[in-house]
């Protein structure tokens, strides 16, 4: 079988991961970036408005697909609906709650409307012709299967390969701390860090660092940078620098409003860091309450503070905490355990 993958930059670091493990089970792989393949309007970048299909049907042309994977719903994706192969679509998160997120904060004005709305036409396009949709955790599986009733829906989860995530120092933090490592670029997302404020008051023997950007970020920091306790360090290289950072930290707390597989959570416990994180969309599949760490409810500052001070306080609980979720996120996430599910459902689903 050859299979055809695309998807945005930041995701292709993975994507050439679930390939070379496919490889692996005799799958023969492509993993392109999307937008050099095929890009138009409305793209950031003017000169591709005038993109031509040529480089796309020469691909398809070349490497003479079975199926057409995509990890986001852009020109590509439109494109690869027309060719009337098989066409799979990784739906990463809730696409129509962050539209409309999306049109109420960042895209007010008419003409970033009008942009808005082609964004969902094309996700549309992708959505309604696809042969499996695999939502990345059950909750969005769920949300999937209200809105196609009729498609083929499965959940697959983000992989990881354990191996690339083991102590390197690097980064010198104070300690206590409590390492936070999510972006700021959904506003239910970011909004959820405000929570932050009360936790800072009362635990200002404790350093709060926060990794991460996006157009957001300063929303979050006016609220949060006037606390001694909190130091904001920016993005971060991806693995190498995040690797030395997640040495380093004591706890990993995730405190989102909407989130459906962070794959910083997996990482966060393959480092053997106990996390902290809200219990929100598939934030409960990607972890073991009280067994690799600690679910708190949205919006529970008071919680937040508990559940930080019982990890800070018992050292060997925090081990164990931390041991249990290398070994939880080994066994459910690793990328040969996630490309064995694909190969099952696109066998069952569309018979290749």
């Amino acid at each position: 079988m050859r299979l055809l993958i695309a998807g945005a930059s930041s995701k292709l670091f993975h994507l050439n991961e679930f390939a070379s493990m496919l490889k692996n089970f005799g799958v023969e792989t492509k993993v392109v970036f999307d937008v050099e393949i095929y890009d138009g309007f409305p793209s950031r970048k003017i000169q591709n408005w005038f993109q031509t299909k040529t480089k796309f049907n020469d691909l398809i042309k070349k490497f003479k697909p079975d199926a057409i994977f995509i990890d986001r719903n852009r020109h590509f994706g439109v494109a690869a609906t027309k060719t009337g192969l098989p066409l799979i679509t990784h739906i990463r998160g809730d696409h129509w709650k962050e539209m409309e997120m999306a049109r109420q904060t960042l895209y007010k004005s008419i003409p970033k409307r009008f942009v808005l709305r082609k964004w969902e036409e094309m996700a549309e396009q992708c959505f309604e012709k696809s042969n499996l949709m695999l939502p990345i955790c059950q909750h969005l599986e769920n949300i999937v299967k209200k809105r196609y009733p009729t498609k083929n829906v499965a959940t697959l989860y983000q992989g990881i390969t354990p191996s690339r995530w083991y102590h390197a120092d690097g980064t010198s933090l104070k300690h206590p701390c409590v390492g936070l490592l999510q972006g700021a670029v959904i506003f239910e997302k970011a909004k959820e860090m405000l929570t932050l404020e009360q936790v800072l008051k009362s635990l200002p023997h404790v350093t709060f660092y926060w990794v991460g950007d996006g157009p957001y970020r300063d929303y979050v920091l006016e609220r949060l940078k006037k606390y001694d306790n909190f130091k904001w360090l920016g993005a971060l290289s991806y693995p190498d620098k995040v690797r030395e950072y997640l040495s380093e930290i004591d706890i990993y707390a995730l405190v989102s409003g909407i989130d459906m597989s962070p794959l910083t959570l997996l990482e966060a416990q393959l480092m053997e860091k106990p996390v902290v994180a809200t219990r929100v969309g598939g934030i409960p599949e990607l972890m073991k309450d009280s067994e690799t760490g600690f679910l708190v409810e949205k919006g529970d500052s008071q919680e937040l503070i508990d559940k930080i001070n019982i990890l800070l306080g018992d050292a060997n609980k925090s081990k164990e905490i931390g041991k249990a979720g290398k070994k939880f996120v080994t066994e459910n996430f690793s990328w040969d355990v996630i490309s064995k599910r694909f190969l099952g459902l696109i066998k069952d689903h569309i018979g290749l």
